[in-house]
């Protein structure tokens, strides 16, 4: 892990190299405020439209900034869905291409990423109150690994628009 930029108030970064692969990923994680969550779930319930606009503008901002994402959106496949819960930002670096000029423009791209949704969070749906929300998908992902698989198997066909979400960490070094 580290921390960029490189002060107190930077943001954590991971960098991790898969097995079997010649790349490095780097990749950070955010978690929305519990508050702003609240503030997005009134949204939806009062302009549902509105709210599916700004989380579509949000998928297409993270796809145009070149970094790979997924967003953990309560009750994605449900109208309307949300609020958003956290949020995952990763770019590979293919080891014939890794230098430390590539792994700190990769660090700047993604933190810039990163700052850009945090202030788009912000300016719309406030600034929070301080403590990070819940996000139900880890909690199920918690939930799951104590329990024993279930026979019944369920595709999901959300094309919600996530991208890098079949990364296995089980694969990581």
């Amino acid at each position: 892990m580290v921390r960029y930029p490189p002060t107190p108030h930077g943001h954590v970064f991971n960098i991790v190299s898969p097995k079997m692969r010649n790349l490095v990923v780097v990749s950070t994680v955010t978690q929305v405020d519990a508050g702003q969550q609240e503030e997005m779930v009134s949204s939806a319930t009062e302009d549902g439209d509105g709210w599916a606009s700004w989380l579509h503008d949000t998928r297409l901002h993270l796809t145009r900034s070149g970094v790979d994402w997924v967003l953990h959106v309560r009750n994605s496949n449900e109208e309307p869905p949300g609020p958003l819960q956290a949020f995952n930002l990763s770019k590979p670096i293919w080891t014939d291409g890794l230098s430390q000029n590539e792994l700190m423009q990769t660090l700047r791209h993604l933190w810039l990423t990163k700052l850009a949704l945090i202030h788009e969070i912000k300016f719309s749906y406030g600034p929070g109150v301080g403590r990070p929300g819940p996000v139900d998908d880890w909690q199920k992902a918690q939930e799951g690994a104590q329990q024993p698989p279930s026979g019944d198997n369920v595709v999901s066909t959300d094309e919600g628009g996530t991208f890098g979400s079949g990364f296995d960490p089980s694969e990581w070094l």
